[in-house]
């Protein structure tokens, strides 16, 4: 009678472990509602932002058959007018999205919470199995089948061993399942953040336009109608801010600086071939030009070592470049080129690691010949020229498409940025280069908005 009761006591221990295998499965009712709930949001707010989109697409359309019209003042008013309602249908349809993202990045984190929990409970259920199978496993085959007083005794606890080790390999199987499934939410919660931010960037901008084009509208509103003499002073002021800003010299990295009007010439010819956004692309090459000036420049001096001097002190610079990395095709590169390599301005080193890139894009020279084909190629052109600033804009847009920043949003752009100065993202750990990322992204903005923006109205 013992025995029976053990082999009970022993399938029903292989049972109850079994079911805490697949516990995990069963979803609370709360959780179930909430994700219904979640859905109905998604798609009411699915349903408003399809309405809104409709409504915006309108009032581009009307706003495209107004600047066909003759200037004056009225039609200026009613292309402000126009402008304004659109970018608050675009607001409204920003903070719907947000609300949108909020809901999903609730959600997910409750899934990942859920995972959690289901991870816990899988290995508390492993944990019995184990030491289920080791008391059995301390017993060898023949005192297991000795200790019994039949065969067929013996034979049942067997079964009960193979089954627990059976349980075990489906458990550390569905652990394994629910980490990758863990993951994979994880990996989704991080894109809807980003996406969150990305919007609530561009939900400030538009802010911003909305309050410049109503500034704008009252000025033109207060002027009256019998003064024609007043609107033209409007329009002689916007044709003098669009010369300042079209002649305004644009810095650049060891070159001379260059008019605006040729640097936005080079961008957007950049942006037609890669689709890097030109006021991000002028904001790398505006962070790397205020790097320079920090840094300083130096020419290179010593082949053998890689040693050269400041171009400002004169004084000698150990690792002005990578002797067995970068001397040799810096040489190839300035050769080409008909420049003379030891007075042909490269970086100068930090504190520490070493200098040597070259021109306003910052490309070391072995980095510049795996690239260098793909400039030539894009502009049609036999050699590129590192300290050409037609070449080094299409060299940075080529190498920040590679870097995904044409994907156009701010945390794209911004982890591309962070990429470009060091190679790593802003988001690594201990990561010490999210300044570059953040002052690249504060100068874009300036560059959109102060500059870009003016010579498009």
């Amino acid at each position: 009678m013992n025995r029976y009761i053990k082999y009970c006591f022993s399938f029903l221990f292989v049972a109850l472990a079994l079911f805490g295998i697949f516990s995990y499965k069963i979803i609370p009712i709360e959780a179930n509602v909430a994700l219904e709930n979640a859905e109905a949001d998604k798609i009411r707010l699915e349903s408003e932002l399809s309405a809104l989109e409709k409504e915006i697409t309108a009032k581009q359309k009307e706003l495209n058959s107004q600047k066909g019209q003759s200037v004056s003042i009225s039609r200026d008013i009613a292309i402000l007018t126009t402008q304004i309602n659109k970018a608050k249908l675009d607001i409204r349809s920003k903070n719907l999205t947000i609300e949108k993202l909020g809901g999903e990045i609730n959600q997910k984190s409750k899934q990942i919470k859920l995972l959690s929990t289901r991870i816990e409970n899988e290995k508390a259920s492993l944990a019995q199995l184990i030491r289920k199978e080791r008391e059995l496993e301390n017993k060898s085959l023949v005192v297991l089948i000795l200790s019994q007083n039949n065969l067929s005794e013996a034979y049942g606890d067997i079964q009960v061993f193979a089954s627990i080790k059976d349980s075990i390999r489906k458990s550390v199987n569905e652990i394994n399942g629910i980490k990758d499934e863990t993951e994979v939410q994880k990996k989704g919660l991080e894109d809807k953040k980003n996406k969150e931010i990305d919007v609530k960037d561009e939900l400030e901008t538009t802010k911003r336009k909305v309050e410049l084009s109503e500034a704008e509208k009252k000025e033109l509103l207060s002027i009256s109608k019998n003064k024609e003499s007043e609107y033209q002073k409007v329009l002689d002021q916007k044709a003098k801010r669009r010369a300042e800003i079209l002649t305004a010299l644009f810095s650049l990295r060891d070159i001379s600086a260059i008019p605006f009007s040729k640097a936005l010439e080079y961008a957007n010819l950049a942006s037609e071939k890669t689709g890097i956004r030109p006021a991000f692309l002028l904001a790398i090459l505006t962070q790397e030009s205020n790097l320079g000036a920090n840094q300083g420049s130096c020419y290179l001096t010593n082949t053998e070592t890689g040693a050269g001097v400041g171009v400002n002190s004169g004084n000698l610079i150990n690792n002005v470049m990578k002797p067995t990395r970068d001397v040799k095709p810096f040489i190839q590169i300035t050769t080409n080129l008909g420049r003379d390599p030891y007075k042909t301005l490269v970086s100068c080193p930090w504190t520490s690691g070493y200098g040597g890139a070259m021109g306003p894009s910052q490309f070391i020279a072995s980095t510049w010949k795996i690239i260098e084909g793909k400039v030539a190629k894009l502009l049609n052109i036999k050699t590129p020229d590192p300290w050409n600033p037609k070449d080094a804009f299409m060299a940075s847009a080529i190498y920040l498409m590679d870097l995904n920043a044409m994907a156009g949003s701010y945390t794209a752009e911004r982890d591309a940025a962070c990429r470009y100065y060091s190679g790593r993202p802003c988001s690594a750990p201990n990561v010490k280069n999210a300044f570059y990322g953040n002052a690249v992204m504060a100068k874009a903005k300036n560059i959109q908005e102060t500059m870009i923006d003016p010579l498009q109205n």
